[in-house]
C-alpha cells in the first residue's frame, strides 16, 4: 500500500505542476463562461439592439388586407423606432405580375432592397401564402418579424370581414402571465425554467469533464512513459499492479481537485443569482460518489488501453467506440431532464459507463427520485473491481510489450493466463 500511495503522490504532483493543468484550471471556466454569456448577449442584441432600417418591397395581390398591412407595419415601427422595417407597396399592371416580381427580386439581389414580400390573393379566405425573398437566409430575426406582421394583418382582415373587432379580440385573447414556482425545495420559490433545466446539465457536464478529461490524461501518461522506456525504470521499484493502482489513485485526486475548484466557482455563481439552495448537501454527496465510481471504472479501462498502445494514434482509434457510448447522455439530456423517471432514463441508468452521468442528471432534475433506484444504480460499484481486475491483467502484460498492438484474441489470452 505504501508503494501505491507513493506512486499516486508522484503522479498527482507531476500532473498539477504542469502548465497544461494550470492553464486548464484557469482558462476552461473562462471559456465556458464566454461560451454561454457571449452568445446570449449577442442574441439579445440581435432581437433588441439598434439596427439599420430595413427596406421591404411588398407586392400585395390580396388588396383587401392593404389597410391592415399598413397599420401593422406602422404600429411596429412606432414601437421599435431603432429597428424599423420600411414597407414599399407595389402594384403590377394587369397580367404583368411576373415581370414586377422579377424586377423586385433583382433589386434584392443587387442590395437595393433588404427583402421582397409577395402575397397571393387567396391569403384571407383561401389557401394562399406569402413568399419572402431575401439575399441572406440566415437573417432569422428579419424574416420572423415580417412573417409575424403579415399574419397579424391577415388575421385582422379576417376579423373585420366577419364583423369582429380586432381590438376586442385582442383584449379577450390577451395572455395571462404565469410565474413558475418550485416546490422541490423546503421553501417554495419562483424559478427561471431555463436556469432550472441547465442545472442538471451542468452537473452532468462537470462529472463528464472531471472523469474523462483526467482519465484520458492517465492513458496518455502511460503511453508516453511506455514509449520513452521510463516505465521500465518504475517497474524496477514497484509491481505492475502497484504502478497502475498508484496512477489511478493519483489521477483520481487530480480529478477531485478540478471538480472541487469548478464546483466552488459554480456555488459562488449560484449564490450570486439566488440559486444556491439548489445545491443541496445530498446532491453534492451523490455527485462525489458517482464521480469516484465513474472515474475508477473509466480510468481502469483507459489504463489498460494505454498499456497496449505504443502511440497516441493507436489509442485514439480504440477510444472511438468508447466516446460514442459516453456521449449518449449528451444526446438525450434534454429528454431525460423532462422525463427523469421515464423508461429511457431508467434503462440508461444501468449501463455502467454512463450510469454516473445519467444518475446525477436525474437526481439534479428530480431530487425526490426513488431511493431504491439510486441504490440500484450504485451497484455500479460491483463492476469496478471486475474492471480493475481485468485492467490489471492487461496492464501487467501490455506495459512491457512493444511493436504491434495485441489482437482481441491475444487480450483474451492475457485475461485468462496473465
Amino acid at each position: 500500500m505504501k508503494k501505491i500511495l507513493e506512486v499516486a503522490r508522484r503522479d498527482y504532483i507531476e500532473t498539477v505542476k504542469t502548465k497544461t493543468f494550470l492553464i486548464g484550471v484557469l482558462i476552461l471556466p473562462v471559456l465556458m463562461a464566454v461560451g454561454m454569456i457571449v452568445p446570449a448577449k449577442l442574441m439579445k442584441k440581435s432581437f433588441e439592439g439598434p439596427m439599420e432600417d430595413r427596406h421591404l418591397a411588398v407586392l400585395n395581390l390580396a388588396e383587401q388586407i392593404t389597410p391592415e398591412l399598413i397599420s401593422a407595419f406602422t404600429d411596429y415601427n412606432k414601437s421599435n423606432p431603432q429597428r424599423k422595417i420600411i414597407p414599399e407597396l407595389h402594384k403590377s399592371a394587369s397580367g404583368k405580375t411576373d415581370n414586377k416580381a422579377q424586377e423586385l427580386k433583382e433589386k434584392v439581389r443587387s442590395g437595393e432592397l433588404d427583402g421582397f414580400l409577395l402575397i397571393e390573393p387567396e391569403v384571407v379566405e383561401g389557401e394562399g401564402r406569402g413568399y419572402l425573398y431575401t439575399k441572406s437566409m440566415s437573417d432569422f430575426e428579419f424574416s420572423h418579424r415580417v412573417v409575424r406582421l403579415l399574419n397579424n394583418a391577415v388575421t385582422n382582415s379576417r376579423y373585420r370581414l366577419n364583423g369582429l373587432s380586432p381590438e376586442l379580440i385582442g383584449r379577450l385573447g390577451r395572455w395571462v402571465s404565469v410565474e413558475d414556482v418550485d416546490l422541490s425545495a423546503e421553501k417554495e420559490k419562483a424559478r427561471d425554467k431555463i436556469a432550472m433545466t441547465m442545472v442538471p446539465f451542468f452537473f452532468m457536464f462537470l462529472l463528464f469533464f472531471g472523469i474523462f478529461a483526467t482519465s484520458q490524461g492517465l492513458m496518455m501518461s502511460v503511453i508516453e512513459e511506455k514509449s520513452s522506456r521510463v516505465i521500465e525504470v518504475l517497474l524496477a521499484a514497484v509491481s505492475p499492479f502497484q504502478l497502475m493502482a498508484g496512477k489511478i489513485l493519483g489521477q483520481t485526486a487530480v480529478g477531485l481537485t478540478l471538480v472541487v475548484l469548478y464546483a466552488t466557482g459554480a456555488i459562488m455563481v449560484a449564490a450570486r443569482y439566488g440559486m444556491a439552495d439548489l445545491l443541496t448537501g445530498g446532491l453534492l454527496a451523490y455527485f462525489l460518489v458517482y464521480f469516484i465510481l465513474g472515474f475508477l471504472l473509466i480510468a481502469g479501462f483507459l489504463a489498460a488501453v494505454g498499456s497496449t498502445c505504443n502511440e497516441i494514434k493507436e489509442a485514439q482509434n480504440l477510444m472511438g467506440p468508447v466516446m460514442l457510448i459516453l456521449m449518449v447522455p449528451f444526446f438525450t439530456w434534454m429528454y431525460l431532464v423532462q422525463h427523469p423517471t421515464g423508461t429511457l432514463a431508467v434503462v440508461l441508468s444501468y449501463i455502467p459507463p454512463i450510469t454516473p452521468m445519467v444518475m446525477i442528471l436525474r437526481i439534479a432534475a428530480r431530487p425526490d427520485l426513488p431511493l431504491l433506484e439510486i441504490i440500484a444504480s450504485l451497484l455500479l460499484a460491483v463492476s469496478v473491481p471486475a474492471v480493475m481486475w481485468a485492467a490489471a491483467k492487461v496492464f501487467r502484460t501490455g506495459v512491457l510489450m512493444y511493436g504491434k498492438s495485441p489482437t482481441p484474441r491475444e487480450l483474451l489470452r492475457w485475461l485468462r493466463y496473465g
